[in-house]
């Protein structure tokens, strides 16, 4: 049951073609879409180099789905929901300080396995600009924790989540080709997160209060 999951949700990310944008995302939500296009008219354009191609995308390998399960060893039968990315899309755009400011949008889809039950699924994904060359090493890194509610009556589930603000040196000119988005689940470092949060000051223990009584007498 797995495996026959696994298919369909990563065939979306097998076409060699990538959507644009704003096929992808800009035409969901129209007031949100004049907003931004008020914002980028007042924003200075900064034109990026005619040799500048914008990262391609990709999935990376081990970490292209997301799954929980009910058993210690994981099964089919035990399987509570799976999560694929299902598409994805890209816009790069010149930044002050000879930056390049990089968009980027998913969509993926959430299935629950036998065990699943509707609600809140919580979707870690890690976006890594990476110098895919030699010797290969990761530009900048950023976790995004996407909420994805599965209502009752539902089982499977499709989400969309952009993430704006990827910016990273303007390559060299013979390094630009070689630069990579890769996008991943991150469980791991979503954990590593919360057991680094600050746990809340222990609120100091209740006094008690003491009366003392003075008793006198005379005899």
């Amino acid at each position: 049951m797995a495996a026959l999951v696994v298919g369909p949700l990563l065939a979306g990310c097998a076409s060699p073609s990538m959507p644009s944008f704003s096929s992808m995302f800009g035409s969901g939500n129209k007031a949100a879409d004049a907003n931004a296009a008020a914002n980028a008219a007042a924003t200075p354009t900064i034109a990026l180099p005619s040799n500048f191609e914008c990262p391609q995308i990709n999935v990376r390998s081990g970490a292209s789905t997301l799954t929980s399960s009910a058993e210690a060893e994981p099964t089919a039968t035990g399987l509570r929901y799976q999560v694929g990315i299902t598409n994805s899309a890209r816009e790069c755009r010149g930044a002050p300080g000879n930056m390049v400011a990089m968009k980027v949008g998913i969509q993926g889809r959430v299935i629950l396995g036998p065990q699943g039950t509707p609600g809140t699924v919580n979707v870690p994904i890690r976006y890594a600009v990476v110098f895919d060359g030699v010797p290969a090493r990761t530009v900048m890194t950023k976790l995004e924790r996407i909420t994805v509610n599965v209502p009752e009556g539902e089982s499977n589930v499709l989400f969309s989540h952009v993430v704006d603000g990827l910016e990273f040196a303007m390559p060299k000119a013979a390094e630009i080709d070689a630069y990579v988005v890769y996008i991943g689940f991150d469980p791991i470092a979503a954990q590593e997160m919360d057991r680094r949060k600050p746990r809340p000051p222990a609120k100091p223990p209740r006094r008690q209060s003491s009366q003392v009584s003075e008793v006198s007498g005379q005899n």
